[in-house]
This record gives C-alpha cells, sequence and structure tokens, in this order.
C-alpha cells in the first residue's frame, strides 16, 4: 500500500496548502477556520463498537452508553461475543445495536492488517459487517488509518459544507459529492476536515440549525 498517511498536523498543514493553491474557495475556506485539526484516533474493535453505539443518538446519549460498557468492561470483542443481551441492554443499547456489536465481534477482523490494505479493501472490509455501512468505514479509514486521500461524501455536513462554499443550488448527493471529490485527490482527508470546519463557521455566521 502506498497510499499517503497523516500522521501530524504538518500533513494536515500540507494539505490544506496544496487545496488553498488548487482551488480559490478552499483558500478562503481556511482564512475563514484557521488551522485545521488533526483528528487522529486509535484503531481497531472499540472504534467501530463505539460507532456503531453513536448512530442515531445524541453525543451525550452516545458518551453515556459507552461509559456504562467500559464500566462493565464490556469494549472487547470476545467480552461482546459472550455478554447476554440483558447485560448489553443495561447498559443502554438497543436490541438492534447488540446485534450489530455481536456482528463485529464475529467478524474477527484482522485490524492490524487493515493498516496495510488498500482504502477500497478496508471499506469493502468493513461493509461486510451488519451495521457498519460505507460512511463509518470511509471516517475508521480517515481518522484511525489516517488516509489521506478518503472521503466520505454520505456526510450532511460535508454535503452542506460544499454547497455553501461552492455556491450551489442545492445541497449535492452523495454521488455526486464523490465526482467534485476526485478533484481535491490526493488530499481529499483534509479537503473533509476543511469542509467540516468551514459548515460549522458558516453555521454560526448565518444562523444555520
Amino acid at each position: 500500500m502506498d497510499e499517503r498517511i497523516i500522521i501530524s498536523d504538518a500533513c494536515v498543514a500540507e494539505g490544506a496548502a496544496w487545496l488553498a493553491t488548487a482551488d480559490p474557495r478552499f483558500a478562503a475556506a481556511l482564512e475563514a477556520t484557521g488551522p485545521l485539526p488533526l483528528r487522529r484516533r486509535k484503531d481497531g474493535f472499540e472504534q467501530l463498537l463505539s460507532a456503531i453505539v453513536s448512530q442515531q443518538v445524541s453525543v451525550a446519549a452516545a458518551n453515556a452508553i459507552w461509559n456504562r460498557l467500559r464500566a462493565a468492561k464490556l469494549t472487547g470483542p470476545r467480552k461482546v461475543m459472550w455478554a447476554t443481551e440483558e447485560e448489553l441492554r443495561a447498559c443502554g443499547m438497543s436490541r438492534q445495536k447488540i446485534k450489530y456489536a455481536k456482528a463485529l465481534a464475529e467478524a474477527r477482523i484482522d485490524f492490524k492488517a487493515l493498516r496495510d490494505a488498500s482504502t477500497d479493501q478496508v471499506v469493502a472490509t468493513l461493509t461486510q459487517v451488519s451495521g457498519i455501512g460505507v460512511w463509518t468505514a470511509e471516517i475508521y479509514a480517515m481518522f484511525s488509518l489516517g488516509r489521506a486521500d478518503v472521503f466520505a461524501p454520505g456526510d450532511l455536513a460535508l454535503q452542506e459544507g460544499a454547497r455553501i462554499l461552492f455556491d450551489l443550488p442545492e445541497r449535492p448527493k452523495e454521488k455526486a459529492l464523490r465526482l467534485m471529490a476526485e478533484d481535491w485527490s490526493p488530499w481529499r482527508a483534509v479537503a473533509a476536515r476543511l469542509l467540516w470546519a468551514y459548515y460549522h463557521v458558516a453555521k454560526d455566521r448565518e444562523g444555520i440549525r
């Protein structure tokens, strides 16, 4: 695998400078946002279990469930596999999420091998697990594996950020935004960081809810 890995703030700054040179609108966005965050996370089972926990609930609710799972020592694959439904429900997990968590534990993914796999292989491997969609897999590749050239066009904030920055008549759909993002290679993950940051700046400025 010869994909660029983002390991430091300097990598993010390099990507941001490239984007600003490639498109003046990115330069304007960068001026509004200031330096972009690194946002690297650990990789492995816990990150994906946390993503499942966070699906369709508020950040506060997800944090509360996660803290209960940690207190019960139910964040590792073997523990999740052997836990009863009652034990997981007591932590706040819904029946559907318990099913997804167990599917992830039973998938026995080789997370170390994913570090050397192509992004396409990472997405293909992860989306075979029930409850993990393309968006979750792309976010994992971006932040847990540090891939510099991965994008998550299914993300609503990225779609809205692109709509505002590029003055589009409507929010681009996933397919259209994926196509747009091809111009931002080899720094699509930095373009994502910039669009997220810009979306928050624009939202505060325009009072978007």
